[in-house]
């Protein structure tokens, strides 16, 4: 253990618990964990769910530190939502696109109303009582609107607030300090000095006047509810760097990291001195271990990216916090409980106030399609699920439950095969998960193949839009024909067969590349024409605000995004190259920039779904046969 480890053991190895055991607790303890671990588990994921504490200890099994009693650091925001929040974050993106990442970049937008402070795990629960009572005080007095001014320097941009109002928020510092100092035997420090809201930091000189030009952009007027918020962080890993994995990679040497797309990996830069070139040692956020991996297979990643949100409080001026009583109903949201007056804090808190002027963008998100039957089973697939009478059954859990009704032979299937079932599940998860960031999809376009009509449908439900937005097929949508391999154009469901079969079709759309016009093996030069031209003509067409959908093939994310933000198109060699790494579900998001009918590429509104495979298993073979 390190030195400074040791010390920090020390200083917490001695404490006892001062509270009778949450629910959250014994269930972990019914488990059959051990109560400081299963402690350290629900601390380390802000006492959420029992499914997600069950996961962060299976994760941690190897984790060499998982029996010391560190705890995490926590600090307490004041963060704004709603349309003042929504121009910060476009500031942010476009600063950062003038002039580079800067230390604010690192951070969500916030003011600073106490620094880090250590809670031991098992009294982490009082710091949210303390909190909530806090909030219910404060209310009635907070600021209608927070007075902020912009003051500038060459090596800092940003928000100061009024000397009034900056009191009050004092006044709340000092009061958490004080509570959580009696009650929880933590020493908080309030920030008693200037308050202010960062908008850019440790910048380059030369940047000034253009970040200055953008934050004038910022009305701080604009409808804002501020919230509190406590943040935890790991202690040990503070001045580390953070990196997030892009790939999987599988250790090839026992002193090397295990790492899923999508970890966060921590970085000492004082380490690496001895280690190879190309090489990095760190500690996985995600498992706890540690050890060298691949430093090309990582990109830089946001120092709070691996932050905790614990609980947010929102103020409501002029009005008493509403707290819940015994009689009042829950709402269990994201698995914690919620009352249903006040619940779900950022942006459902001010939904009915904001949605009539919340200004939207326009979004385009191309999607692939989930993973299609033949995919996991050939392209004989279709032979292993027909009984010798020609009807359908399910020879594997991962087939379809049923095959859609179609008027012409179901061998057609083989060339237009439908989602598998774990497709089925895929499409409909990640519907979920644009729910969950409240994605406003106004629009649905999809290739005329079956998979990628599945996959809009279940998308679309997720999304629980099925009832209001219909699927428009378009088949200028559909992949490079060149690379179909009968050298035919599939014989697709009629839009009347789709509709029969439950999907939301949008039978009154017209296509603007008839399917009579696509033509088998066309050259890539025709398929990058016709890619540009579908993808003009579906933005002209849908001229409101909110994202157009499009679903399509592992083809489509590059033939499609690429023209809309003025990229020319690919060698066909490298655009080969790049869709075969394009897992099902893959997805690029363009956002219109202010100026409009310029695009740019921003990060997708959802992570990606990453799995591993399932080979077949016949219960035979080595365990009653030899």
């Amino acid at each position: 253990m390190a030195v400074a480890e040791t010390q920090l053991y020390a200083k917490v190895a001695n404490k006892h618990r001062s509270k009778s055991p949450s629910v959250l607790l014994e269930s972990l303890l019914a488990k059959g964990f051990p109560a400081h671990i299963a402690q350290k588990a629900l601390a380390a994921t802000g006492q959420k769910t029992i499914e997600e504490a069950a996961k962060w200890l299976h994760s941690h099994c190897n984790d060499p530190s998982l029996d010391d009693p560190i705890p995490q650091e926590y600090a307490l925001y004041l963060c704004p939502t709603g349309c003042f929040y929504n121009r910060l974050q476009e500031f942010w993106k476009e600063s950062k696109r003038q002039c580079g990442k800067n230390r604010a970049h690192e951070i969500f937008p916030h003011i600073t109303l106490c620094d880090f402070f250590t809670c031991e795990d098992q009294k982490v629960e009082l710091l949210y009582d303390i909190l909530r009572q806090i909030v219910n005080n404060f209310s009635q007095k907070f600021p209608q609107t927070i007075s902020l001014s912009l003051h500038s320097s060459t090596s800092y941009l940003g928000f100061f607030i009024s000397d009034s109002h900056a009191n009050i928020l004092k006044e709340i510092a000092v009061a958490f300090s004080s509570e959580a100092s009696a009650l929880a035997d933590c020493h908080v420090k309030p920030c008693l000095k200037q308050l202010h809201l960062t908008l850019a930091h440790k910048f380059c000189p030369h940047h000034q006047k253009t970040l200055e030009q953008l934050a004038k952009c910022i009305n701080p007027g604009e409808t804002c509810q501020w919230v509190a918020a406590l943040y935890s962080r790991d202690m040990r890993f503070v001045h580390y760097q953070t990196l997030r994995a892009l790939f999987q990679y599988k250790p090839q040497n026992i002193d090397e990291l295990m790492m899923n797309a999508g970890d966060f990996i921590y970085v000492d830069p004082t380490q690496q001195s001895d280690v190879s070139e190309g090489w990095v040692i760190g500690t996985s956020h995600r498992t706890g271990c540690r050890g060298f991996l691949p430093e090309n297979y990582t990109e830089r990643a946001n120092e709070s990216d691996t932050w905790v949100k614990h609980r947010e409080y929102a103020f409501i001026p002029g009005s008493k916090f509403v707290t819940q009583s015994a009689n009042e109903p829950n709402v269990k949201l994201n698995g914690e409980v919620h009352n249903p007056v006040t619940s779900r804090s950022v942006t459902n808190i001010l939904s009915l106030q904001l949605s009539q002027n919340a200004t939207l963008r326009r979004g385009v998100l191309v999607m692939r399609h989930g993973e299609r039957v033949d995919q996991v089973f050939g392209k004989s697939w279709l032979q292993q699920c027909l009984t010798a009478d020609g009807k359908y059954y399910r020879a594997d859990l991962n087939f379809p439950p049923t095959l859609p009704k179609r008027k012409d032979s179901m061998k057609h299937f083989e060339q237009d095969p439908p989602l598998s079932c774990c497709g089925i599940f895929q499409s409909r998860l990640i519907g979920e998960a644009l729910l969950d960031q409240e994605v406003a999809v106004s629009y649905v376009y999809s290739s005329p193949a079956l998979r990628c009509v599945q996959t809009a449908h279940l998308v679309l439900q997720g999304l629980k839009l099925d009832q209001k937005v219909k699927i428009r097929v378009e088949p200028g949508l559909f992949e490079w024909t060149k690379w179909e391999a009968n050298k035919a154009i599939p014989n697709f469901m009629t839009l009347t067969e789709l509709t029969e079969a439950s999907y939301k079709i949008d039978t009154s759309y017209r296509s603007n590349i008839p399917l009579s016009s696509l033509v088998p093996s066309e050259s890539y030069e025709d398929y990058v024409s016709r890619s540009s031209a579908a993808i003009k003509q579906i933005v002209t067409a849908c001229p409101n605000k909110g994202v157009i959908l499009i679903v399509g093939h592992g083809s489509s994310l590059a033939s499609f995004t690429r023209p809309l933000i003025g990229l020319p198109a690919k060698d066909s060699s490298d655009f080969a190259q790049v869709v075969r790494k394009i897992p099902s579900l893959g997805m690029c998001f363009c956002e219109e920039l202010k100026e409009g009918n310029k695009w740019q590429m921003v990060n997708p509104p959802v992570k990606t779904l990453t799995h591993g495979a399932n080979a077949a298993f016949n219960w035979r073979n080595g365990i009653v046969e030899d």
